[in-house]
């Protein structure tokens, strides 16, 4: 099993929401975000590198970025409230490390490279 395994349980959970939310149905672009999710929690399942393309980038860290919002917004303080420690860890490692790929993305984007862009995440907590 994975060392990662909490995120891609955090990422299933998320893409599932996601995938069933209204926002789904009203933008067809919230599928594009909802499989990301997915594919970034199966390469972590698999215990492969998360790799980019140079066309996904923006959208990718629009996914990450929607991720990590969900987290802080919904998970987090269920788990501030109920002073489960290792939950709370858990959730601000997984913001932290959705933000840091964020950054890496449109920071590489706006560069304009055209080149594939490879996710290291950090040691998990």
């Amino acid at each position: 099993m994975s060392d990662y395994a909490f995120y891609a349980a955090m990422l299933r959970f998320v893409e599932d929401k996601l995938r069933h939310s209204e926002t789904a149905e009203a933008d067809p672009r919230t599928g594009a975000l909802s499989d990301i999710l997915a594919a970034v929690a199966d390469t972590i399942t698999a215990g492969g590198r998360l790799r980019v393309a140079p066309d996904r980038l923006e959208t990718t860290a629009r996914a990450f970025a929607g991720f990590a919002a969900f987290l802080q917004r919904q998970i987090l303080p269920e788990a501030v409230a109920h002073a489960h420690a290792e939950a709370e860890r858990q959730v601000r490692w997984a913001v932290d490390a959705a933000m840091g790929a964020v950054n890496t993305l449109l920071a590489r984007a706006a560069l304009a490279e055209g080149q594939e862009v490879v996710i290291d995440l950090p040691p998990p907590p």
